[in-house]
C-alpha cells in the first residue's frame, strides 16, 4: 500500500479554497437502477469543478522562494480555475496557458480570477508543450494537471470526505477519467482503507487513454481525442496516475457522447443543477456497469466532477439525451409516393410521440422519410418497431447509431422538388400529446398529396410543423376549411423567400 499517500492526503491543505462538497442521495435514478445511488457534488465547489483541490494543495506546499517565482499551467479550464484562484490567495502571479479551442465561460472565468492567460495551440498537448517552454523562460513553477503526488493527494481529499460521510456499505464508486488524478487520488486512499470497494473509472469512447494503457501494460498515447469531453481529452495520461491506477483501479468503463447527454439530463432531475459532460461520465459509466451486470440492492457512488457547462452545448445535450437514454429511434423509410401512403405509415406508429418528421417529395415512385419515435421500452421496442415497419412492406434503416445521420443529415433532408406542380406551404402549430399528427393527415385525407413535411419536438406545449400540400387552385377553399376544422393555429408561407430560395419547385 502507498501509505506516504494517506499521509499526504491526511495532511492536504484544501479547505481553504474548497468545501467539504455534500453526499447527495439521488432518488429518482436509484428508482431506476434499483440501487441506492450518492452524488459526490464537486459541482457545487467554488470554481464549478473538484480540480481547485489539487491545484491549491501544490501551491500551498510550495516554498518561499518557489512562490515568489510565481506558477504556471496548461489547462482546459477547470485546472486552470484551480491554479488561478490558489495563487490568487497566495498572493503570487499565475499564468495559465489554454487551447484555443477552450470554452469562453473557462477562458472568462480564469481572466476573474486574475490569472494571466496565454491561447496556444488546438488541444491540450500543444498547450502544455508550451507551457513548459515559458517555464522554463521565465522560471515559473509548473502545476501539473494530473500527474504531481501534491495534487493527487489534493484530489484524493474527495475520497476521505467521502468514507466520512458515507463510513460502510458502498460497493463502488464512479469516477471520471482524463489524465488520472482524480481517481488516483480516491482510488488510494479507498483501497488502503476499504479494498472491497470497486473504483470504476469511466472514460469517453473517444478518448479511453487510460483504458487502452491498462490494456497496453504501460502508458498508451492516443493518435487523437475527442474535444466533446473536453475537461477529459487527454491524449496521454499520467506516469505517476498510471502507476496507482495500475495497483488500485478495478476496471474502466467507457461511454459514448449519447450516453454522457443521458447522464446530464438524470444529473439535472435529481439535483436541478446541469454539469459539464465531463461531470456526466461516472453517472453514464454507473449506468452501463448496472446494465451489464444486472445488479440491484448496491450502495453506488457517482463523482460530479464539475459544472463548467458552455451555454450553446444545452442545445446538443438535449437534442442527444433521449438518444443516449434509449428514449428514442432514428429511422429512415421509404414510401410509395402516393395519397394515403403517408398517412398509412403514421398509423403504424400508433400512439407513440413523433418527436422528428422529414420528409420532402422526392419523384412520382418513392419518397425517403426521416423520422424520430418517442419509446418506452428501449432497445427491445425500437428493434420491434423496426420490423414492424419492415413488415408492413416499407424499407427501412434505423439511424439510431448513425453518427453522420444523428449529426448532420437529419438537418439536411428536403431541397428543391423539381417537377411539383401547385404546392403550397403552411406553418403550423400543433398540440404536444399523442395522436396530433394522427388527427392532422385525417383532416388532410387522401385527396391531397403531402409533398413536405418537417416537424422536430422541442419539449414545449406545441410542436412546431411545416408542411407542403398538392392543392390544385379549385380545391383551395375545401382545405382551408378543413384546416380551419382542426383548430390548429396555421400560417401560409408559400410566399417567404426562404421557401422560394430552398425548397421550392
Amino acid at each position: 500500500m502507498d501509505y506516504g499517500y494517506i499521509e499526504r492526503i491526511l495532511k492536504a491543505r484544501v479547505y481553504d479554497v474548497a468545501i467539504e462538497s455534500p453526499l447527495d442521495p439521488a432518488p429518482r435514478l436509484s428508482r431506476r437502477l434499483g440501487s441506492r445511488v450518492l452524488f459526490k457534488r464537486e459541482d457545487l465547489q467554488p470554481v464549478f469543478s473538484f480540480k481547485l483541490r489539487g491545484a491549491y494543495n501544490k501551491i500551498a506546499h510550495l516554498s518561499v522562494q518557489q512562490a515568489a517565482r510565481g506558477v504556471i499551467c496548461a489547462s482546459a479550464g477547470n485546472h486552470a480555475q484551480g491554479v488561478a484562484l490558489g495563487a490568487h490567495r497566495r498572493g503570487i502571479r499565475a499564468v495559465i496557458v489554454m487551447p484555443e479551442t477552450t470554452p469562453a465561460i473557462k477562458v472568462q472565468a480564469v481572466r476573474d480570477l486574475g490569472g494571466e492567460i496565454v491561447l496556444h495551440g488546438d488541444d491540450y498537448d500543444a498547450a502544455y508543450a508550451y507551457s513548459l517552454e515559458l517555464a522554463e523562460r521565465q522560471e515559473l513553477v509548473f502545476i501539473h494537471p494530473f500527474d504531481d503526488p501534491e495534487v493527487i493527494a489534493g484530489q484524493g481529499t474527495i475520497a476521505m470526505e467521502l468514507l466520512r460521510q458515507r463510513p460502510e456499505g458502498i460497493d463502488a464508486i464512479f469516477v471520471p477519467v482524463g489524465g488520472g488524478g482524480l481517481i488516483a487520488g480516491i482510488a488510494v486512499y479507498v483501497k488502503s482503507l476499504y479494498p472491497a470497494i470497486r473504483i470504476i473509472g469511466v472514460e469517453p469512447d473517444d478518448a479511453a487513454g487510460m483504458k487502452a494503457s491498462l490494456a497496453a501494460g504501460e502508458r498508451v498515447t492516443l493518435e487523437r481525442v475527442g474535444i466533446f469531453h473536453d475537461g477529459v481529452a487527454v491524449r496521454t495520461v499520467g506516469e505517476e496516475t498510471f502507476r496507482l491506477a495500475q495497483k488500485y483501479v478495478d476496471e474502466i468503463v467507457t461511454v459514448s457522447t449519447d450516453e454522457t447527454c443521458a447522464a446530464i439530463q438524470d444529473i439535472f432531475e435529481d439535483t436541478r443543477a446541469i454539469v459539464e459532460p465531463a461531470g456526466g461520465l461516472a453517472v453514464a459509466g454507473m449506468k452501463k456497469w448496472v446494465a451489464r451486470e444486472g445488479c440491484r440492492d448496491k450502495l453506488l457512488v457517482a463523482i460530479n466532477c464539475g459544472a463548467n457547462m458552455n451555454f450553446d452545448r444545452l442545445r446538443h445535450v438535449a437534442e442527444r439525451a433521449d438518444l443516449g437514454g434509449e428514449r428514442e429511434a432514428l429511422f429512415a423509410v421509404e414510401i410509395p409516393e402516393r395519397p394515403g401512403t403517408f398517412r398509412r405509415f403514421c398509423e403504424l406508429l400508433g400512439r407513440r410521440s413523433v418527436t422528428e418528421f422529414n420528409y420532402r417529395y422526392g419523384d412520382t415512385e418513392r419518397a425517403q422519410i426521416f423520422v424520430g419515435i418517442a419509446l418506452t421500452g428501449g432497445h427491445e421496442e425500437r428493434h420491434a418497431l423496426r420490423q414492424a415497419i419492415e413488415e408492413a412492406g416499407f424499407p427501412v434503416l434505423d439511424m439510431t447509431e448513425n453518427e453522420m445521420a444523428k449529426l448532420h443529415v437529419r438537418y439536411m433532408v428536403g431541397g428543391h422538388a423539381r417537377g411539383i406542380a401547385n404546392e403550397h406551404l403552411f406553418r403550423f402549430e400543433f398540440p404536444e400529446r399523442p395522436g396530433a399528427l394522427s388527427r392532422f393527415l385525417q383532416a388532410i385525407g387522401s385527396r391531397w398529396n403531402i409533398s413536405l413535411f418537417h416537424y422536430r419536438n422541442h419539449g414545449s406545449d406545441y410542436g412546431r410543423v411545416l408542411a407542403g400540400i398538392q392543392v390544385p387552385a379549385a380545391d383551395r377553399d375545401e382545405l382551408t376549411r378543413h384546416l380551419d376544422e382542426l383548430h390548429y393555429g396555421y400560417v401560409e408561407e408559400t410566399d417567404n423567400p426562404a421557401y422560394r430560395m430552398f425548397l421550392g419547385s
